[in-house]
């Protein structure tokens, strides 16, 4: 099913110097399919399944320090989708259980650091920040894997 994700200001970048203002990303899958002001989206795609984020919706991030401390392997990379996160670096993927669970996860396991970026035929990767920087949802490979509430 394709989703339209929408949020008031939409960011392709990181800092990205011409925003998409009231606009949204159509994930069909675990792509992206276009990216473009909502309105028109929801006229190319009259059957998607919209969902509306305030704050500003881009790129997930990339996680290049350690994985956060939790009690378990699967813990520990939620504590990264909480974060905007759905890459890290193998380095900071020591052990087996670890290595499983961001498997499991779908987080995206990189040898250097990538500048995140919205393409439309790229993984649907996206987080949304709110206006303290506080990560309000973060979706892996097209999945909502995490929405604070």
């Amino acid at each position: 099913m394709l989703t339209l994700h929408a949020a008031p200001v939409v960011r392709r970048t990181p800092g990205d110097a011409a925003p998409l203002y009231d606009a949204a990303v159509a994930v069909d899958g675990d792509r992206i399919a276009a990216i473009g002001p909502l309105e028109e989206l929801r006229r190319t795609y009259p059957r998607a399944r919209v969902r509306e984020w305030p704050g500003e919706l881009g790129p997930a991030l990339v996680h290049e320090g350690p994985v956060p401390d939790a009690p378990s392997p699967r813990e520990r990379i939620h504590a990264l989708l909480r974060r905007g996160a759905t890459a890290v670096l193998t380095r900071h993927l020591g052990d087996a259980e670890l290595r499983a669970a961001a498997h499991r996860g779908g987080i995206a396991v990189l040898d250097r650091p990538r500048p995140p970026a919205l393409a439309p035929e790229g993984r649907a990767d996206l987080a949304v920040f709110d206006a303290d920087g506080e990560c309000l949802a973060t979706v892996v490979a097209g999945r909502l894997v995490h929405r604070r509430r």
